[in-house]
């Protein structure tokens, strides 16, 4: 057997190879750009496992590997630098302490999704960046209206706000400003509307993606980025993992029988995240038990903290419904409670 640890960068690997029949330790470095790393890992004689911290830029890598009949694990990169004692960090050392990892068995593998939901991300990434882009252009609209006395907050964009804005008098830099963010304005509008219909299509494609749009407050774009960002739902024993694995579980520091909990650790998905609490402030709106969690979070607390709670409980909610493979209104009469609400594991409490 073939082991291979790779730290792993963008022009270049560090690799760390032990052959176990023969007992031969190889380390070296090996450039991309010039197929260095195809060749090395063609001429080998036997299938490898290579262990990588996990990164963004190891599709084509992975695809190599896949090809060749090799196999690719990818690990935990907190996890990994965790487990190092040393304070001295180099490629070398990151290589071999990889080797070691996967040597001992002790090598953190994460799940990785499968090429099809990784290109169904770049959907869902790529019209949030454009919503967050239309979001941009508008404030600044918005700003030039303000600087003319005018504030019409969301009428702005109605048609007839369009047509105040359009003959709202400036200076000639600032009518060519507004002259050009209107054009970008329309383009992404036009963009924006063909990805959500892709995303509907998508959506539509996918039966978890279709039974949590059930929900109240969930569309396509949740119900599919959820999908994508969970994977298969069993892999999660309970419902406090999947919290924690988007990042809304709170920070604790607790020592000497004392608790302190701080806030959402963040250690997430931070789009999904922020789509969960998009979902959360139109799901209050339509789930009266929701809404009465809310209110009643906003009175004790804020507002910010009330949605954020309600965000981590629609994340458990639409968890329980890919685990039960039931929709909204069965999961209520499953759960046998008059108000519809959802009754979890004892971890998801408030």
């Amino acid at each position: 057997m073939i082991f291979v640890g790779c730290d792993f960068h963008s022009r270049f690997q560090r690799i760390a190879m032990l052959d176990t029949e023969i007992g031969e330790l190889i380390e070296q470095s090996l450039s991309h750009e010039n197929g260095e790393a195809k060749q090395f890992y063609a001429s080998l004689n036997a299938p490898a496992r290579v262990g990588v911290e996990s990164t963004g830029t190891t599709q084509w890598f992975e695809r190599l590997l896949g090809e060749l009949g090799h196999e690719l694990w990818i690990g935990d990169a907190a996890q990994i630098r965790a487990m190092v004692i040393r304070k001295q960090k180099t490629d070398s050392r990151d290589a071999a302490h990889l080797l070691t990892l996967l040597m001992s068995d002790r090598f953190p593998r994460i799940w990785v999704p499968t090429p099809q939901d990784r290109d169904a991300r770049q959907l869902i990434v790529h019209r949030q960046k454009l919503v967050r882009m239309r979001a941009s252009i508008k404030n600044q609209l918005h700003g030039l209206t303000m600087s003319q006395g005018i504030c019409r907050k969301t009428k702005l964009w109605s048609k007839q706000g369009r047509q105040e804005l359009e003959v709202l008098p400036l200076e000639p830099w600032a009518n060519l400003r507004r002259h050009e963010l209107l054009r970008m304005l329309d383009q992404l509008e036009s963009s924006v509307e063909e990805l959500n219909r892709s995303v509907a299509h998508e959506a539509s494609m996918r039966e978890d993606a279709t039974l949590l749009m059930t929900h109240p407050g969930i569309g396509p774009n949740i119900a599919l980025a959820f999908v994508l960002t969970i994977g298969p739902a069993d892999r999660f024993e309970r419902s406090k993992q999947v919290v924690s694995y988007l990042g809304l579980n709170p920070k604790e520091y607790s020592s000497g029988g004392r608790q302190h909990l701080g806030r959402i650790s963040k250690q997430g998905n931070m789009m999904m995240r922020w789509l969960l609490v998009e979902g959360a402030q139109s799901a209050v709106k339509y789930d009266a038990e929701l809404r009465r969690d809310y209110l009643r979070l906003k009175f004790r607390r804020s507002s910010g903290i009330a949605i954020i709670a309600i965000a981590r409980k629609l994340a458990i909610r639409m968890y329980w419904m890919l685990r039960t493979q039931a929709d909204y209104a069965q999961l209520v009469r499953m759960q046998g409670s008059p108000r519809g609400t959802l009754v979890t594991d004892s971890s998801s409490s408030f």
